[in-house]
């Protein structure tokens, strides 16, 4: 099935795009290479092939949660540019 320059147009309006003459013919010719693709993928036999959500397997690469000490405040506010009352001064956001 192939898209015609119309088709093409109307999915450019319907997702708010203005496309140039050259562009238009451009763009035809790739959506239908797309959906040639499509086309020749729907040809393989995929029967008895179990669902997929990944292609690899994948196991959890997290680390374990451990606690540990943080910083001291003495420490995280040394190098603060300004500080006030043992916290950060940023610019007031509204």
């Amino acid at each position: 099935m192939a898209l015609t320059r119309e088709e093409v147009l109307h999915v450019a309006k319907l997702a708010r795009l203005s496309l140039r003459p050259e562009e238009i013919e451009t763009f035809t010719r790739q959506l239908n290479d797309v959906l040639g693709y499509v086309a020749k993928l729907q040809e393989v036999d995929t029967k008895g092939v179990p669902p997929l959500a990944h292609v690899i397997p994948l196991s959890n690469a997290f680390r374990e949660d451990e606690v540990q000490t943080g910083l001291e405040r003495e420490g995280s506010l040394a190098n603060a540019p300004e500080r006030a009352e043992g916290a950060f001064v940023v610019p007031r956001v509204i």
